[in-house]
């Protein structure tokens, strides 16, 4: 029972009310949906993780790797096309699609070299995430997608 009632507590905050939110109030749930969600696979061995949407409507993630290689990822919410989520609600993984291939994509300190290149598809791996959050943070990227319009 006692852990019943934890569990519906902390669902309680997945979900965002979208009627009347400001633009911060907007950003500041998305990052806090995003930064909480992420989930830091063992295989990547990270040193440390960035992801954040910006309030000029930039989704970024770099990932940096404990041998320094960097990841880069980054695109304006405005080519933002849809997402789906495969997984269930313990783990799965979010795709930000875009409208072409709109995603930059730059490694550093790869022992292959240094990559610029581009893609449709930004792969998230995320934890916790249930119905209701993943639909609040659908609107904010459709939010952010119509500002940048």
């Amino acid at each position: 029972m006692f852990a019943v009632l934890i569990c519906f507590a902390c669902g309680a905050n997945y979900a965002f009310n979208t009627t009347d939110a400001t633009e911060q109030e907007w950003l500041n749930w998305s990052n806090r949906c995003l930064s909480q969600s992420y989930e830091v696979l063992p295989s990547d061995k990270l040193k440390k993780w960035e992801l954040i949407l910006t309030p000029d409507a930039f989704i970024r993630l770099r990932k940096t790797y404990a041998n320094g290689k960097q990841e880069y990822y980054s695109f304006h919410l405005h080519r933002f096309n849809d997402m789906d989520y495969l997984g269930t609600t313990d783990f799965g993984t979010i795709n930000l699609r875009t409208n072409d291939t709109d995603i930059i994509v730059q490694t550093y300190n790869d022992r292959k070299g240094n990559v610029d290149s581009m893609a449709s598809v930004l792969s998230i791996p995320v934890k916790n995430m249930e119905p209701e959050r993943l639909d609040s943070l659908r609107n904010a990227l459709l939010f952010f997608k119509k500002k940048g319009l």
